[in-house]
């Protein structure tokens, strides 16, 4: 049974304290695109870069790559979206709702949200229709007489054309990857969750170049890999598990696929794939565009089209995985503390500055802890209100660490440091805060 109240409550707080906010909200907002406030930016960037980190920094394995979101008309041919990447669509003639088709048992009707699109008597559901997903737009000065082009529905495709290129400019062999984070736009039916599923999003994807004959091998290792990643960002590891696709689901490309799955308030839904697609997507390249993509291989003196291995994450949906994960409300003292339990490296600020009162020094203390603590990671100064609601807004903003100048602090230096989660206090000099929390922050 999904729970619609806890998404409401997530939904309200990511904008009480700037995570997401609807876009175009002044005029009405525009349906399944989001932006991203302050906190929310500082969020999903410590979710790319510690999937960066993971995926290029620490591996000698795998180049970056970032290719653009325009290109060719004939790559979308050879990767057969232009001809294939359709959803089923139905229309109420009553209503005007869009359902997609084959998802029809999960819809509900608008005009009787008890039902499902059909079964209330005034519905008139159209014969289903193939609906292309990718945005269609024109290159050129002049829109009758320019090229159709696309924005790109996936990332995966920038980089098999840039294979080439990557393997030469790089002196890289077989085995290795290229990485890429970067936008993608599908025109959904139905988007909806929150920023779960909109038509405009983010990927973190990474394309591992394998001889063919070692793909399963290599599509197991990724599998292990990526799912301690997950685990590693701080998800609860009962609420991740592995779907397997059956021969009904598998993509016409893939020899076996794997999805990561997080239990959400709207059930169980993938995060992140794991794909072996075989030497498809090369080959389709190599077809369509004449040019060799084969890899050479001279200690074996053999060439062959690699078979790649992809791990295909979406930056969004991770993102609202870890707010979801993080979101808890407890009792203290009679009163409702809600709190997001970021794992510390994570959190968009890790530490905030709060002057006891506005007298006395502190305000002046605090504002030079703040500037010093600032240059080294995120940190947030707050001398307005109670201490107590202070450190509630902080909870809500996943602040892990709190650090308040006190009257002890002019006599010695000395800072108290509130933690987040056990919300006990321990007392640090000030010289030694910033060494201290970045001891905490984890890799």
């Amino acid at each position: 049974m999904a729970d619609t109240t806890l998404m409401d409550k997530l939904v309200s707080l990511c904008k009480r304290r700037g995570f997401v906010f609807q876009s175009s909200e002044v005029y009405g907002g525009l349906g399944s695109v989001w932006d991203y406030g302050p906190l929310g930016v500082e969020l999903k960037k410590n979710v790319k870069d510690r999937w960066w980190r993971a995926m290029v920094h620490e591996r000698d394995d795998i180049e970056g790559l970032d290719a653009a979101i325009l290109m060719h008309p004939k790559v979308w041919e050879a990767s057969g979206h232009v001809a294939g990447f359709t959803d089923p669509l139905v229309d109420c003639k009553t209503c005007k709702a869009r359902f997609r088709a084959d998802k029809i048992q999960d819809a509900q009707c608008p005009q009787k949200p008890s039902k499902k699109p059909g079964e209330h008597t005034t519905c008139e559901l159209t014969e289903p229709r193939l609906f292309n997903l990718m945005f269609k737009t024109f290159m050129g000065p002049v829109e009758e007489q320019a090229a159709v082009i696309y924005l790109r529905p996936e990332t995966a495709q920038g980089i098999y054309v840039n294979y080439q290129n990557v393997l030469n400019s790089s002196r890289q062999k077989v085995p290795f990857g290229i990485a890429q984070i970067g936008k993608a736009f599908r025109n959904e039916i139905t988007p909806g969750n929150f920023i779960f599923r909109t038509r405009e999003f983010e990927q973190m994807e990474m394309q591992f170049f394998v001889k063919p004959g070692t793909d399963m091998e290599w599509f197991e290792r990724w599998r292990a890999a990526r799912m301690d990643w997950h685990h590693a960002i701080g998800l609860a590891k009962e609420k991740l598990r592995w779907h397997e696709h059956g021969p009904g689901e598998l993509a016409h490309y893939a020899k076996a696929a794997y999805d990561i799955e997080y239990e959400f308030p709207f059930g169980w839904n993938e995060i992140e794939g794991i794909h072996n697609r075989t030497d498809f997507d090369l080959g389709r390249h190599q077809e369509y565009s004449g040019k060799k993509l084969e890899y050479f291989d001279q200690a074996a003196n053999e060439r062959y089209i690699p078979y790649i291995v992809e791990t295909s994450a979406g930056a969004d949906r991770v993102t609202l995985t870890l707010l979801v994960d993080a979101y808890r409300e407890e009792q203290v003292e009679g009163e409702t503390r809600v709190v997001l339990g970021f794992h510390p490296a994570i959190a968009p600020i890790k530490a905030a500055v709060l002057p006891l009162v506005k007298k006395d020094g502190m305000p002046e203390l605090a504002d030079r802890i703040y500037h010093d603590m600032k240059r080294a990671f995120p940190v947030f100064y707050d001398d307005s209100g109670a201490i107590g609601r202070r450190y509630r807004r902080m909870d809500e903003a996943g602040t892990p660490f709190c650090c308040t100048v006190d009257g002890q602090t002019l006599q010695d230096g000395t800072v108290t440091i509130r933690e987040r989660d056990a919300m006990t206090q321990i007392r640090v000099h000030q010289d030694q805060l910033v060494g201290w929390v970045r001891e905490r922050l984890g890799a």
